[in-house]
């Protein structure tokens, strides 16, 4: 199957059923790392820190970062399209109806149960990231062989500071980068 096809195919799948944002698309490009060898653990890690470094929605930034290093340009706009078409599709097909039945118990019940459905996707990814960025591995992976206590100390310092001052995200993340590059994380 041509790399274009495939992209497109495996971009529409995780902007199909990757309910919740960005973090809810990890478990959809795990499992791609997996299953095709034009992605890496690694290469997650590194798609992680430049989605949440880069303006734009964090799965769009993912799905732009594997199809340009896959197939350059056309290769990004065909896995964004890919991830996009799933909500392009569902908004016009439903739009209306869901208007018409927004007040109705199903509806309100399906959406209800998403909540906690999204909420358990964006949790099992946020902990795939500590463990990507502690231990270097995957989840599924996992072994204390990578594990690295400058990661360690980074993460707790920059949650710390988060919580206790009221600062703009960028600034951690240039304060993370910079930390990176003066003691080579």
């Amino acid at each position: 199957m041509p790399m274009l096809l495939v992209l497109y195919i495996e971009f529409f799948k995780v902007g199909l059923f990757a309910v919740g944002g960005g973090l809810a698309t990890l478990p959809f490009l795990y499992d791609m790392a997996a299953k095709y060898t034009w992605l890496t653990t690694a290469m997650i890690g590194d798609m992680i820190a430049i989605s949440e470094s880069t303006p734009g929605a964090m799965g769009v930034n993912m799905a732009t970062y594997v199809g340009f290093q896959n197939s350059g340009i056309i290769g990004c706009i065909v896995a964004t399209l890919g991830l996009v078409s799933p909500s392009i599709i569902v908004i016009i097909l439903i739009a209306n109806v869901l208007d018409k039945f927004k007040e109705s118990r199903v509806v309100k019940n399906i959406f209800y149960m998403l909540r906690p459905i999204a909420t358990g996707l964006i949790a099992a990814a946020g902990l795939s990231v500590i463990v990507l960025a502690v231990f270097n591995t995957s989840f599924a992976d996992f072994s204390v062989s990578g594990f690295s206590i400058k990661a360690v100390i980074l993460f707790a310092a920059i949650l710390v500071f988060t919580r206790k001052t009221k600062f703009h995200p960028i600034v951690a993340i240039a304060i993370s980068g910079v930390i990176g590059v003066v003691f080579g994380f």
